[in-house]
Formats: structure tokens, C-alpha cells, sequence
């Protein structure tokens, strides 16, 4: 660690234990000015952004190899020889970054976030995202996409934690600030447990800009995180083994599998909060600050390797920074960068992105959100440096129990699925529809409005991408519990599946090969 470093932990740990004030944000957004150098920041900006790219990138051979034993990497050497590309683990948040930096916005609206996503995230989507997009083409809007009520993956998946990172660097030593960042962006296609993994990893991504213990920035993220859930408990277990085990992270990881494996089918596991949050927790914490063994043992631990690892990666990524990186690759021959980012996935984005620019546009970004919040840049002893409001962790978002959603969701919306049934244009009909499914008003407005409701039933079939994700996104998930239970209400209430499952090539096309009988 340098001199610097070491002078800026200790002064962010002194500001962190003194009596802090607020700005009336409320009681847990207590803050005191810090000073770090400008070059610090950008530093760490950059170094987090290559962490994130290599951890991703170099962790898609791993990716759903190692399920029932870990892999068995060694020798590991980053390296990016051709640059690096778009992949979903950082090209959503590059097209969020872009938009921010363009917009001058921290928290882009519901409705710009519908815009920017029919727009540019057509291809390259999966899982949550991709039944998030599907049900934007019926006109529901962010954080909506993202009820496990109405998204079926939405209680499970990993997006909230690999779509998070950038947003941790965006807010250095703002904690709160980069966890209502983050969730912003994330809660399009996740909410409930994923939020916790959102609140997680962007406040250990923004106090490793202060502190160089990967067990206080773990302390930190922790403390972020809404102690009943169960992200909490998954954190808990892993530190307890690994003080258990401290030299022997694969009983940990057996350990881990062995109480967190859900009796579903291996997509659920693969894809789910509970075994990736855990082996992110053990890659930190046995490769200790080492950014080629904590990337070696994430590749390792295994499940979906390469998100696990781009969160590895920025968080130690920022801890080394980039001179550090670009260093070790001038000892290291192997650590081939070549500094691109070419754009394979985005529509309506630069193709002559780098490495660099890209997390020059997140500098851009964080010195207005630090301007936002009350900080600013300026000049100290001959020296440009960033005054930044710091501020102590805290859960931003407590888990709510999926049948009180589901109750306050209807009553929300209760009076609006009746009207627009009955008067709404196709579009409208065909979202009151699945509205009434998902919250379990179907029967009642079939039996009150038959025709209305026939009419608004054919209307959503014709909608046949959300239809296709409804009965067959089942295929690819055939043992997970929510995904079936939506099936089987629009089941019940009548719908039948369409003829045929399409790939995803086939589901990312403009054509249209399907469309129901009867639609209109």
C-alpha cells in the first residue's frame, strides 16, 4: 500500500468514527468531508473498470462449468491480447454511464429507462433482463420489470449484483450514494433478495477507495445490507468457514453448495443470489487482496464464474488501481491489455469505445454526482484533489415478503387493470391482462366483463415474445419454483402455449414468427 493510500484510509477511518452531520437526508445519512487526491480517484476509477473487464472476460470459459466440484484453474495470468468487447456483465451499465454522462443525470426516470432499453437492449439479454425487456414491449415500466410478482425471476437472479459494480464507482466513499444509484438501474429486472446484493457490492466497491482490508470492506458492505434477508445469513456462513478453514477454501465451498443448493433444477443454482453472492464472498476473502488469486479462486468456485468474477475483480480492482495493474503487466509480460471496448451487443452506442474512455465517462459521472451531493474539486497544496461528503453504510432497501407485494400491487392497480380492460387501447388491454393474472383478479373480471375480458386475453397473446417467456422460459428453468407457479396461473386462466419454443437468435430478431390466432 502507498503512503497515500495508507494516509487516506486513516483519515477516512477517523471521519468514519467522529459525531457526523446530515444534509436532511435523514438520521443514516451521516457525513463529513474528506480530501482525496484527483489522481487517487482516477486511479481507482480506471482500476476498477479493468478489474471488472478482465474479471468478466477472462471468466467466460469458467462460466456454469463447475457445479457439483469447483474447477481447477492455476497459474492464472490476466490478460486482455484483443481488448475487450460488450457482454452483459458490463454493457448495460455502459449504456446507463453513457446516458448519465450525456443527460447530466444520477437517477435516469422509469420512463427514460424504458426508452434507452427498447432502444439498445435487444440482443446480448438473458434471464431476468430478457422478461424484463419482453414485458417493456407490453408498456410496463422499471421498477415494475422487476416484481418477482410480475417477473418470475426477478426473487432470484444474479442481475443485481453483476449490473451493480459500475455504480460503485461512481460514488468513492458514498456508500448510501452508490447503493440508491445502483438500485435504480438493477430493480429493472430484480428486486427482494438481488436489491440486498445491489446495496452489498456497491458499497464495498465504493469504500475500497478508502480502505485496503478486505475485511472491512466486507464490514462495510454488511452493514449495508438488510440483516433479516438471507444475502445476510450467505455472508455470515462463509466468513464463519473461512475462519474455520482459513487455508482451505474449497471445504468452504463444499460447504456452501452443501447448505445453499435449492432443490430445483441446476438453473436456479446456477443463476440464483444464494451460491454466487457466497462465492464471491470466498474468493475475496481467501485471495485477500490479491487480484490474480482472488480472480483464480472465483473462475474456480465456479457457478456463473464470470459475474462472480467482474465483481471480484472491480473490488480488488479498485484497491490496486491502475498504475498498480499496468505495472504488474510490465513485470508480467502475460498481462497483455490492449486498451479497447468494442461494442458487439449495443444498438445506438459508440463503436470506438476504450477501456479507458469508458471509465474516464464514469469520472465524469462521479464528479457530478459528487458536486450533487456537495462536494466539489479543487486545489489543496498545489495539488488538484476531490472534496467528497463521506458517508457511513446503511440498507436503503428491507425485504418485503412476495404475498404483501402481490397485496399492495393490487390494490394499486386494481381500479386500472378494470378500466383499461374495458376501454384501454390494445397495448393497455393486453398489460391489464397480465396484471389481472400475475395478482389473481382474473376470474373476478371474466366472470363481471367475458367479452372485455376475451377481447383483452387475445390482445396479450398477440404479444407473443412475453407470451413465449411466460410458457417456455420453463425449458430453460423446468424445476424453478416461481417460474412454473407463472405458468400455471396463465394456465388456469385459460391461455395456452404457444406452438413452439424459439431460441434466443430466433427471440432477438426483428421479425416476428409467431403470432396468435385470433390476436388483434
Amino acid at each position: 500500500m502507498s503512503r497515500t493510500s495508507i494516509l487516506l484510509c486513516l483519515l477516512a477511518l477517523a471521519i468514519f468514527n467522529q459525531p457526523a452531520h446530515s444534509r436532511g437526508e435523514g438520521k443514516d445519512r451521516e457525513r463529513r468531508m474528506i480530501c482525496i487526491p484527483a489522481e487517487v480517484i482516477v486511479d481507482k476509477i480506471r482500476g476498477g473498470m479493468l478489474g471488472q473487464m478482465l474479471g468478466n472476460l477472462n471468466g467466460l470459459p469458467h462460466e456454469m462449468k463447475y457445479y457439483d466440484e469447483p474447477g481447477n484453474v492455476s497459474n492464472y495470468v490476466p490478460a486482455l491480447p484483443d481488448g475487450a468487447r460488450t457482454d452483459d456483465d458490463t454493457d448495460f451499465e455502459w449504456v446507463y454511464i453513457y446516458e448519465m454522462q450525456h443527460r447530466r443525470k444520477a437517477l435516469l426516470s422509469s420512463d427514460e429507462l424504458q426508452q434507452l432499453w427498447t432502444e439498445r437492449m435487444n440482443r446480448g439479454v438473458y434471464c431476468s433482463n430478457l422478461y424484463a425487456r419482453y414485458l417493456m414491449d407490453l408498456g410496463l415500466k422499471p421498477p415494475y420489470t422487476g416484481y418477482p410478482t410480475l417477473n418470475p425471476w426477478g426473487d432470484f437472479n444474479i442481475s443485481g449484483q453483476f449490473l451493480c459494480e459500475t455504480f460503485g464507482l461512481v460514488a468513492p466513499a458514498m456508500p448510501q450514494t452508490a447503493a440508491r444509484i445502483g438500485l435504480n438501474y438493477t430493480t429493472v429486472a430484480i428486486n427482494g433478495e438481488p436489491a440486498q446484493t445491489t446495496q452489498l457490492f456497491t458499497t464495498m466497491i465504493s469504500t475500497a477507495f478508502i480502505e485496503d482490508d478486505v475485511s472491512k470492506i466486507l464490514d462495510a458492505g454488511i452493514a449495508a445490507v438488510d440483516k433479516n434477508s438471507k444475502v445476510s445469513r450467505v455472508i455470515g456462513d462463509v466468513r464463519a468457514w473461512q475462519k474455520e478453514y482459513p487455508d482451505n477454501w474449497r471445504e468452504t465451498r463444499r460447504l456452501l453448495k452443501e447448505k445453499y443448493t435449492l432443490d430445483d433444477d441446476l438453473q436456479r443454482n446456477r443463476n440464483g443470489f444464494e451460491l454466487n453472492t457466497g462465492a464471491i464472498m470466498i474468493a475475496l476473502l481467501y485471495g485477500n487482496g490479491n487480484f490474480e488469486q482472488s480472480l483464480q479462486i472465483a473462475f474456480n468456485a465456479g457457478w456463473d464464474a464470470d459475474c462472480n468474477a467482474a465483481t471480484v475483480g472491480t473490488i480488488v480492482g479498485v484497491m490496486y488501481g491502475y498504475r498498480k495493474m499496468l505495472e504488474s503487466n510490465d513485470a508480467n509480460p502475460g498481462w497483455q491489455i490492449v486498451d479497447r471496448y468494442r461494442n458487439t451487443t449495443r444498438d445506438n452506442m459508440p463503436k470506438d469505445e476504450t477501456i479507458t474512455s469508458y471509465a474516464d465517462r464514469i469520472l465524469e459521472v462521479f464528479e457530478m454526482v459528487n458536486e450533487e451531493q456537495g462536494g466539489e474539486r479543487t486545489v489543496r497544496d498545489n495539488q488538484v484533489v476531490f472534496l467528497i461528503p463521506a458517508e457511513r453504510p446503511a440498507p436503503l432497501s428491507r425485504i418485503l415478503p412476495a404475498d404483501k407485494q402481490r397485496k399492495e400491487l393490487r390494490m394499486e392497480m386494481e381500479d386500472g387493470i378494470k378500466k383499461d380492460i374495458q376501454q384501454g387501447d390494445r397495448q393497455d388491454r393486453a398489460r391489464a391482462a397480465y396484471f389481472a393474472v400475475c395478482l389473481e383478479l382474473d376470474d373476478e373480471i371474466k366472470r363481471s366483463e367475458p367479452e372485455a375480458w376475451e377481447r383483452a386475453c387475445n390482445d396479450l397473446m398477440g404479444y407473443w415474445r412475453v407470451m413465449h417467456e411466460v410458457f417456455h422460459t420453463s425449458n430453460r428453468g423446468k424445476y424453478v419454483k416461481s417460474i412454473i407457479a407463472m405458468r400455471q396461473r396463465f394456465e388456469a386462466a385459460g391461455f395456452q402455449q404457444p406452438a413452439r419454443s424459439y431460441t434466443l437468435n430466433e427471440l432477438f430478431e426483428e421479425t416476428v414468427p409467431w403470432k396468435a390466432p385470433g390476436s388483434k
